[in-house]
């Protein structure tokens, strides 16, 4: 199983409306980075939420459960999507504040590379990020 972190907006599609969805399509991507981590996802594998601009904080887990395709919003390019569903929110979000402030988190794509929407995740930094946010899967 691999682990990602994505970003959204919370005005635009917070984790609250991917729970009353139940699934979503994950599109619109117009990096080629993210993209291709979109690309990396396999169906299971877990996915940090979280809330880019306003509260810049994870919030929830998701899980990829539907592989890359080609993103139907698309105009032209080659872009992908993916179907993530929700499947536990933090029980404490965990501010991106005490993220850069965790020396086991500086590696994190979300500390290194802010801009990026849609990142890969080491096993130990979900795990620590888990238990940071005082959850449990």
């Amino acid at each position: 199983m691999n682990y990602w972190l994505v970003k959204s907006e919370p005005d635009e599609y917070s984790f609250d409306d991917l729970i009353k969805e139940g699934k979503t399509m994950w599109d619109g991507i117009r990096n080629y980075a993210a993209r291709n981590h979109l690309r990396g996802m396999k169906k299971g594998d877990l996915v940090l939420y979280y809330h880019s601009r306003k509260g810049l904080e994870v919030v929830g887990v998701s899980k990829v459960v539907k592989e890359a395709y080609p993103d139907p919003t698309a105009e032209k390019g080659d872009w992908s999507a993916v179907d993530l569903e929700p499947v536990k929110k933090l029980e404490r979000p965990l501010t991106l504040k005490e993220i850069k402030a965790t020396p086991e988190l500086q590696e994190l794509p979300l500390v290194r590379i802010g801009r990026l929407s849609v990142m890969p995740v080491q096993e130990e930094e979900f795990q620590l990020i888990l238990q940071m946010g005082e959850t449990e899967l």
